[in-house]
């Protein structure tokens, strides 16, 4: 029983429906790896293990009377963003670390209901501000093949725990490619689902119109499993759409490869930051996937240069507002001794809040400021339509649009990267989110430092179950996505 995390979520599920191993020996084994490997990876910060075990007992009691969800059994872990009910959720941030959750973000309780035994907490950027992870007030998380590299951000934690095989799926949140661009740095399946796919209940926000919860996993099966649970309406959530949910299981060869139309916008492959590595293993999969009968249609997507300056508009200024409820007074982080009520909030900010998190509050509350808010934030939401817009003109002659999830691969830890080189690294992943699309990164090779390279597919509305498809076609072709990092070779 020593490679059970070397298990398909399939695998898993079939193995403990014939009881060839129980709910409580899987969750154990996890919790030894945590054990042994996490303190090199730092991706968890709050393992749950006497609440998984209670899960996994309960688990184990569904399984034997047969009346339990394909699920049942399995465990996961979740981003430090999602309110779970009794455990800390720290959001990455000071000014969070004692908030114990009242309640369970609709992610949690729908993966509950299901059967699922959370192991833990995993590490993020601060509020999802950031791209490596290192913005954590918990600390940095490594990246699992390259432990002086970033795992890439904000759902760092997420992809390194899935990565390092400390939880054989876990989810993310994707406000600007916070799911594909750490799927992509760690060799990962990651699906950001269009906007309203699932609720954002209990998932604390930073830019409204733009965070969505998705799952990140090693394979688009592994994922579709995860999104049979947690997509779906939520009265909860106004922005929730009360549309009918794909079985994302059963449609995972539902696409047919051949005769798909792939745009290829030429724009994305002249960007000045691309790394030819990164180039080449993109280029090369899309050429597996012509191989596979798909047909390449170069497109043009001409409002690429604006994705990075409308989304650092847009993103702040509803960061701004999202967090001004953070103010040493109703809960979180709270100064000692202030001198009084302006004391009080000034220092609570200054003090609970990290550097990336107030610049870009900061940068949000002068977009909305009188003077500014018609120059700079009702502009950036005119762009925000264009960009929209030119992708919509592009589904008429396309089924998909590929692109790589990111223009490099996984950054060294302290690389001290300047902000806008920092929101340079989001150029292929902000539009997604601008425009609420789907999109989904898949593994496709490595580059001459053994760093993963991910490439991402982007999909018109509510094609999550084509997304799927098409990269669990790909991946029945190719074994990048069943690479693993040294480190998750070794034995607890």
């Amino acid at each position: 029983m020593t490679d059970l995390h070397r298990l398909s979520i399939r695998e898993l599920s079939e193995g403990l429906k014939q009881a060839q191993f129980s709910s409580r020996e899987l969750t154990e084994h996890y919790l030894k790896r945590i054990a042994k490997i996490d303190p090199k990876v730092k991706s968890y910060v709050t393992v749950t293990a006497e609440q998984a075990l209670a899960e996994a007992d309960a688990a184990d009691a569904a399984l034997k009377s047969g009346n339990a969800h394909a699920l049942a059994g399995i465990p996961l872990a979740h981003k430090d963003i999602f309110c779970t009910q009794g455990i800390k959720t720290t959001a990455g941030s000071k000014m969070l670390d004692n908030f114990i959750s009242p309640y369970d973000a609709t992610v949690v309780a729908k993966a509950k209901a299901a059967g699922l035994v959370t192991l833990g907490k995993v590490n993020m950027d601060e509020f999802a501000m950031g791209s490596t992870s290192e913005n954590s007030y918990i600390g940095a998380t490594s990246n699992p093949w390259a432990l002086d590299h970033v795992p890439g951000g904000s759902s760092g934690g997420s992809a390194a725990a899935v990565a390092a095989d400390l939880a054989p799926i876990a989810t993310g949140t994707d406000t600007g490619g916070s799911i594909r661009q750490p799927a992509s740095f760690c060799g990962l399946t990651g699906l950001k689902p269009t906007y309203g796919r699932v609720s954002r209940f209990g998932m604390i926000a930073y830019a409204s119109s733009l965070d969505q919860g998705g799952p990140m996993a090693r394979s688009a099966e592994d994922c579709a499993y995860l999104m049979n649970v947690i997509a779906g309406h939520d009265a909860k959530d106004s922005t929730s759409i009360n549309k009918e949910v794909d079985d994302y299981v059963a449609n995972l060869n539902s696409t047919a490869v051949k005769g798909l139309r792939i745009g290829i916008p030429k724009q994305y492959f002249n960007v000045a930051g691309l790394d030819a590595d990164v180039k080449a293993r993109v280029e090369e999969s899309l050429k597996k996937l012509e191989d596979m009968g798909a047909i390449l249609v170069e497109i043009d997507l001409n409002m690429t240069e604006a994705y990075v300056p409308t989304y650092y508009l847009i993103a702040p200024a509803e960061a701004s507002s999202n967090l001004s409820r953070f103010d040493g007074v109703r809960y979180g982080y709270r100064c000692e001794n202030p001198v009084d009520l302006m004391d009080l909030y000034k220092r609570s900010r200054s003090e609970g809040f990290g550097a990336e998190v107030q610049r870009r509050i900061l940068i949000g509350t002068y977009a909305l400021s009188a003077g500014y808010y018609d120059a700079y934030y009702v502009k950036a939401q005119k762009v925000r339509r264009l960009i929209q817009q030119d992708f919509l003109k592009a589904f008429e002659n396309v089924d998909v649009i590929a692109a790589p999830s990111a223009p490099t691969t996984a950054y060294k830890i302290g690389a001290n990267l300047s902000p806008t080189e920092m929101y340079l690294g989001d150029i292929y992943t902000l539009a997604v989110n601008l425009a609420g699309l789907p999109a989904i990164n898949a593994p496709v090779g490595f580059d001459k430092d053994s760093l993963p390279v991910g490439l991402q597919l982007i999909g018109n509305y509510w094609s999550e179950s084509q997304l799927l498809s098409i990269v669990h076609q790909y991946q029945q072709n190719t074994d990048w996505h069943s690479k693993r990092a040294t480190i998750a070779e070794e034995n607890a």
